[in-house]
């Protein structure tokens, strides 16, 4: 009752008292509901009528500024590239953007630091081009704090030849590993060499790597090899990772890849690689 005689005696008063209650109950809501979390921002980004594409670097890599620069230039020769290539179908077939224009997205994140040098990142692709569904791709970057620079992971073996023992070892390994993951999957089915083909005896073939972390600080247990949907299976079958231990490849070491490689691969390390 005091409350209804305020109202009525300072109409200001109840125009000030009911606007906050409207906001509170609006924050209310948005502290409850993710749908109002403010998207994060991306570190590049092109917009226009033919394209909306994103890139995003994880915090990690924006710690390096070495790194975080070399990422950010890759990204956005991807958007440069596919807003061209959107701009291009466009002029060639309206039709194909009845529905609006392109949407994609770069996210570059970091998937293990060994000896406090050898950075492994993830690099992951969606597309949607408004095809029969979207696609995604996935590729990885290896990067050398010491001399900030990519490199691969040749200065880890005696010899990497296409065709040479280290690398059909690896092949070897990666497609072993590759039916254990069909297995789990109940994709046994696909887990036939006419799928592994693209698989090949050649660092620029076998797949897109990356150190694996390890149990034991500062070393990589092994390698792991990244696939999109379609590389070694149809793509409802998604993406697939491949781990090869470091013991299957140690006869093939350098010096410096028997300093790296030690201890076990983590567990959960298998969902956290896709």
């Amino acid at each position: 009752m005091d409350n209804e005689v305020t109202y009525r005696a300072n109409p200001r008063a109840a125009l000030l008292l009911g606007t906050i209650a409207i906001l509170s109950a609006v924050a209310a809501v948005a502290l409850a509901s993710p749908t109002f979390a403010a998207d994060p921002k991306p570190d590049a980004a092109i917009k226009n009528r033919n394209i909306e594409a994103r890139v995003f670097l994880d915090d990690k890599i924006k710690a390096d500024a070495a790194l975080a620069a070399d990422c950010l230039a890759d990204g956005r020769k991807w958007l440069d590239r596919n807003a061209a290539d959107a701009a291009a179908s466009r002029k060639e077939d309206p039709q194909l953007f009845r529905d609006g224009g392109w949407d994609f997205e770069r996210k570059y994140s970091i998937r293990s630091v060994v000896a406090d040098r050898y950075v492994s990142l993830l690099r992951n692709d969606y597309m949607d081009t408004h095809g029969a569904h979207p696609n995604s791709d996935v590729n990885t970057i290896l990067w050398d704090k010491a001399e900030n620079k990519r490199i691969s992971i040749r200065p880890f073996f005696g010899e990497t030849a296409d065709g040479g023992p280290t690398m059909k070892a690896m092949v070897k390994a990666v497609i072993a590993s590759l039916r254990i993951e069909k297995k789990k999957r109940d994709s046994s089915e696909t887990a036939t060499d006419e799928w592994f083909k693209g698989v090949e005896p050649s660092l620029l073939k076998i797949g897109a790597v990356t150190l694996a972390p390890s149990t034991e600080a500062g070393k990589s247990s092994g390698l792991t090899f990244h696939y999109p949907p379609y590389a070694v299976g149809p793509y409802a079958e998604g993406e697939y990772v491949a781990f090869v231990p470091w013991e299957t490849l140690k006869p093939y070491l350098t010096a410096e890849g028997a300093r790296i490689f030690g201890g076990a691969r983590p567990k959960g390390d298998a969902d956290e690689a896709r």
